[in-house]
């Protein structure tokens, strides 16, 4: 393979990552996406080093499978977490393999890289130059300066071991503690410090932030008796306003909301909607369950069509499904190993 200054810095990147992950060279091959669509993160098997990224065009009703490692001859890595948009540039965080790829959405090109951090989860962006990054086995919210991509600073979560999903509110940022543990923590961005702490169920693990500045949360429950339940938390007083509890046995996951974040989605083995000013669990469902797996939900802030990926056995290649705002079915995709989250993403927009 030719060694231009591109491959070049994709060999220092994968230098510095662990040696028993096999990164490449691989055969590189150019894209150059000019319409919106959505990227797929497929976390792969844990420890394989087969996670890989997606990207669907609805318009043209076309998917481009593994497309981080065909454009940049080397492997994503290993556990394809999350991604998210930032002025012009996507952030695909890799979990296991410790590292966030700074790409290019339209050619899929890497650009920068994150590293330092030991397990990331989500990253999330308070300002225009700063980034924050989740962790699951590092104590600390790592700062990042997105001008320089380098590590500025960590805001420490005082005792809590973990921290996953992030939500803004103003200047503050609630993030909720998933592993072994019962917290949505609050941080003031301008001081970077914890400044509070929320009381919620067993394991929270989604956080989305609606249109009236309520923050949404659903845990896990536990298998003692300790039901799962949907909070609903005003962000200014930081009080819990209502409490949704789910029947015995039942597992709800991946909260989204639509682009104007008034309508509430989340999994619960079939797929639910909910406006966010309900005050009682819809009794039926938006999507039933058809024997799948369902793993990752997502919704098009612009035209709130669904997409719900399907892990089948988190063994083969996964499905993704598409539907309209209606719960029409309008295509269906195939993608890679375990597909998990969406990243919608048009050109035009200074992200």
């Amino acid at each position: 393979m030719k060694r231009t200054p591109h491959t070049m810095l994709l060999a220092a990147c994968a230098a510095t990552m662990a040696a028993c992950m096999e990164f490449g060279p691989l055969d590189e091959e150019p894209f150059g996406f000019s319409q919106g669509g959505v990227f797929i993160t497929c976390e792969g098997n844990f420890g394989s080093d087969n996670a890989s990224l997606s990207f669907y065009q609805p318009s043209e009703r076309t998917v481009e499978n593994e497309v981080f490692s065909r454009a940049n001859g080397m492997r994503l890595g290993d556990v394809a977490q999350s991604m998210a948009l930032h002025r012009g540039r996507g952030y695909v965080v890799v979990n296991n393999s410790g590292v966030v790829y700074v790409i290019d959405p339209a050619s899929c090109a890497v650009t920068g890289l994150i590293e330092g951090v030991v397990s990331p989860r989500y990253i999330h962006f308070p300002n225009d130059t700063t980034a924050y990054v989740t962790d699951l086995y590092d104590p600390r919210i790592t700062v990042v300066d997105t001008r320089s991509n380098r590590i500025r600073g960590r805001i420490a979560m005082n005792g809590h071991k973990s921290t996953e999903q992030m939500a803004q509110w103003g200047d503050e940022l609630f993030v909720n503690c998933w592993s072994y543990d019962d917290k949505l923590l609050v941080v003031d961005t301008r001081r970077e410090q914890l400044v509070d702490s929320i009381e919620v169920g067993p394991q929270p693990t989604s956080l989305v932030c609606d249109r009236h500045g309520k923050i949404w949360t659903v845990t896990e429950g536990r298998t003692d008796g300790i039901p799962a339940v949907l909070y609903r938390i005003d962000a200014a007083t930081r009080t819990i306003e209502r409490s949704f509890l789910f029947p015995a046995g039942d597992h709800p996951s991946e909260l989204v909301l639509n682009g104007r974040r008034d309508t509430l989605y989340f999994l619960n083995r079939d797929v639910w909607r909910m406006p966010v000013t309900a005050e009682a669990l819809p009794t039926t469902p938006f999507l039933p369950y058809s024997g799948t797996t369902y793993y990752g939900l997502g919704v098009d802030p612009r035209n709130s069509e669904v997409y719900v990926a399907d892990a089948i056995d988190y063994v083969q290649h996964g499905v993704v499904y598409r539907f309209s705002p209606r719960g029409e079915a309008l295509d269906t995709l195939r993608v890679g190993i375990t597909p998990g989250s969406f990243c919608f993403w048009q050109p035009e927009q200074n992200q």
